[in-house]
């Protein structure tokens, strides 16, 4: 073994038990390998995979100016409270001059950051559907493996394409706010359906009773993938700390609804199926590109009005032929 390799599995080691004792600084540097795919973010996924499974995760999503960090905040307080430990991932909008989180987690959530039984780190989309940065399934995993209590994955807005939360979480807590109007109809397209949870905040703002029944109606007629769970609406004012116990509360009874009768067995394997899949497309995407490549197919269907599904076939065989090629396989 090289002195290069012998070093890099030395530094993996150390990486690898720093994340067992949640050292800040460790988890620090191995969120950011994973999410800038450094070298050996995938050896670091692999080692601690096995140790998974333990944590509870909550996605908190709603639309910008809900007060979803305030309330974040004070569900992490709560819990560090009860002498739970617990990580927060929040995924902010990506610089466009950087490329990282606008929103630096010592900005956020300062009262948190020294407390070594919290850990806070701040993600950026990088431009993914969904809200979520491309590395939240694996910063998840991290957090999971050093054994935090909780893991608390805060993102981006609310729409359409939020429903990709579902698939990385256990339990979804909404976050809305009073006076939406019309608003309210247009979250039941994409979110209503995978909320565990709804919250109203800033309930001291006119249109709360309002608000509550628009909800308590569309959560009447959605088709939850929850089945036999009906989400609770619970009023909070994040600022004030007032219904944060309560919403925690209503979070745990969720947590035990899903292991008591299997369905967090269900959700976890939607969760992996998707991660699987998210894989290969990315596989694959990236090798039709490295052999064949993807733009220059692209032009060139353009140019001669080549259907698209055509061209997909002609790129996969592509690769599937020069996968064969590479093994000793036949053509």
């Amino acid at each position: 073994m090289s002195a290069r390799s012998t070093k890099r599995v030395a530094d993996l080691e150390e990486l690898i038990a720093g994340i067992g004792e949640r050292r800040p600084r460790a988890l620090g540097r191995a969120v950011s390998l994973v999410e800038n795919r450094g070298p050996g973010h995938r050896e670091l996924i692999t080692r601690l995979y096995p140790q998974t499974g333990r944590a509870a995760v909550v996605g908190v999503t709603g639309p910008p100016g809900a007060g979803k960090s305030t309330l974040v905040d004070r569900l992490a307080r709560e819990l560090r409270a009860r002498d739970q430990t617990v990580a927060i991932l929040a995924v902010d909008p990506t610089s466009p001059f950087s490329g990282g989180a606008i929103l630096g987690d010592r900005i956020r959530m300062q009262s948190l950051y020294t407390d070594p039984g919290a850990f806070i780190r701040s993600m950026a989309t990088r431009g993914a559907m969904g809200g979520l940065a491309p590395a939240t399934h694996d910063a998840i995993d991290l957090l999971d493996a050093a054994g935090f209590d909780w893991v608390l994955v805060e993102t981006v807005g609310v729409g359409q394409d939020e429903v990709d939360v579902v698939r990385s979480v256990q339990t979804v807590v909404l976050v809305t706010l009073p006076g939406l109007g019309d608003d309210i109809q247009a979250i039941k397209a994409g979110i209503m359906e995978i909320a565990d949870v709804f919250v109203i905040n800033k309930a001291d703002r006119h249109g709360v009773e309002r608000t509550r029944r628009d909800l308590e109606m569309l959560v009447g007629m959605a088709e939850s993938e929850a089945g036999d769970w009906r989400p609770p609406i619970l009023k909070t004012i994040a600022s004030r700390g007032e219904g944060v116990s309560e919403l925690l509360g209503e979070v745990e009874r969720h947590q035990e609804w899903l292991h008591e009768g299997g369905e967090i067995h269900t959700r976890q394997r939607r969760q992996l199926r998707l991660r699987i899949e998210n894989i290969l497309k990315h596989k694959i995407l990236t090798r039709a590109d490295e052999v064949v490549g993807l733009d220059r197919e692209v032009e060139k269907a353009l140019a001669e009005k080549t259907d698209p599904y055509a061209v997909a076939d002609d790129l996969y065989r592509g690769v599937v032929g020069s996968e064969r090629g590479e093994t000793g396989g036949e053509e």
